[in-house]
């Protein structure tokens, strides 16, 4: 089953917005260290989600850099 993230990462490539990615993964890198260094909580499930979306997002930012250059490379 494809994850909400996963559709999310394939539209935003489909529709060339790199910087969209770029924010998405900026948030929740944010996220992801506010909640590292809290103490009151175990929040390893959430972390992991986290974890796996940078993951996700990360991809996505390399799949839309390699179609750009496949693009540019193709136009010389």
């Amino acid at each position: 089953m494809t994850s909400a993230i996963e559709l999310v990462v394939a539209a935003y490539v489909e529709t060339n917005q790199l910087s969209a990615l770029q924010d998405m993964k900026v948030h929740r890198e944010g996220l992801a260290m506010s909640i590292r260094n809290r103490t009151d909580f175990n929040f390893w499930v959430l972390l992991g989600q986290l974890d796996d979306d940078i993951r996700e997002i990360e991809a996505g930012i390399r799949r839309l850099r390699a179609a750009v250059e496949d693009r540019s490379a193709s136009e010389l």
